[in-house]
């Protein structure tokens, strides 16, 4: 369906000796709708979102705040529904909420929209066309399936307010959309008509709270790392290396009944995993990274320390500056703040 902008509905009659040429748009309007089909203050779209398919990831939606109890109740709907549109029809509606839920899926991406009882589906699935053509005109492909941040296209939201004052003013729709292909289309590939069978809900009410998870989360993200970031990595391998080969060394003499030096291979191996750890510490996320970073500095001189009789000063004051380092760049990089929600 071609859909680009909703034909005229409701206003005056036509003067008569000349042609209406919304007319016919007007008819299926209010054949759609009911009645009096001049989409009243109550029939409108109030809220729109757009989601990548595979993962539900919210891409854009509406930023418009909505005090409505219902308009938002019917969003947790939809927010279930976003997480399932890879297994469901690619146009489909939900009537069982407070309000209807319309969506379409095309290319990994979907479109969905909560609006009125009264809403006309055609008016309805034309401003999901709209925003679907809009979209994939906008951003390929390939940078929709590589974004981890919600709401990584909000600035979408500018094109998705224009066209809600359009399809929810019927004062200011004109005649460049031609209603009879959208509702051709509907007519003979009508949208599937979902139940809260489908949505996953029990007796009505949506599960969307999970027991609360007691680790840390799995998607946290820290910033990116910088040279001196690397820098401290290199400087750890290389400090976890020469206490290994140390180590090695020190159970030769262990092997030769020299029992003391039990000991010396014992304080040389968890000098490696201290650094190794700090290393681990500095690129992944952790709870607790800041504690954990500081006791395995403190553990590092406390190894040198042990090692006195092994190494020269300048050899402890390298490993300990290196550790040193470490600690700061750990601190140094912190997780990735958190997105914020837009008021969606």
């Amino acid at each position: 369906a071609h859909c680009r902008e909703p034909a005229a509905v409701g206003g005056s009659a036509p003067a008569r000796g000349r042609p209406h040429r919304g007319s016919g748009s007007a008819r299926l309007l209010a054949c759609e709708g009911g009645a009096s089909l001049g989409l009243s203050e109550m029939s409108m779209v109030l809220f729109a979102s757009v989601v990548r398919v595979r993962d539900g990831l919210p891409l854009s939606a509406s930023t418009d705040y909505e005090h409505n109890k219902g308009v938002q109740e019917t969003k947790k709907y939809l927010k279930v529904l976003s997480k399932k549109l890879g297994h469901l029809p690619d146009r489909s509606t939900l009537r069982d909420v407070h309000y209807n839920i319309h969506f379409i899926s095309s290319l990994g991406v979907g479109y969905m929209i909560i609006c009125s009882e009264n809403y006309p589906n055609v008016l309805a699935f034309c401003f999901l066309d709209e925003l679907q053509r809009e979209f994939i005109t906008l951003y390929d492909t390939a940078r929709i399936n590589t974004v981890v941040r919600p709401y990584s296209f909000i600035e979408f939201d500018n094109f998705i307010q224009k066209t809600k004052q359009r399809f929810n003013n019927p004062r200011s729709l004109s005649t460049k959309i031609n209603l009879a292909d959208m509702q051709t289309e509907i007519k003979l590939r009508p949208a599937h008509q979902l139940t809260m069978f489908d949505v996953g809900t029990a007796n009505g009410n949506v599960r969307l709270h999970s027991p609360p998870y007691k680790g840390i989360a799995p998607n946290q993200r820290l910033e990116p790392v910088k040279l001196p970031g690397f820098i401290s990595c290199l400087l750890s391998f290389l400090c976890a290396a020469l206490n290994l080969i140390r180590g090695f060394h020190a159970m030769e003499n262990l092997f030769q009944d020299d029992q003391e030096e039990l000991h010396t291979v014992a304080v040389f191996f968890t000098g490696t995993a201290a650094c190794l750890y700090q290393c681990y510490l500095l690129t992944c996320y952790s709870g607790w990274r800041d504690l954990k970073s500081l006791l395995m500095f403190g553990l590092v001189c406390l190894c040198n320390l042990s090692l006195h009789e092994h190494r020269n000063t300048w050899q402890i004051l390298f490993h300990v500056a290196v550790a040193a380092f470490s600690t700061l760049q750990t601190r140094m990089r912190q997780p990735q703040g958190k997105a914020p929600d837009y008021n969606v």
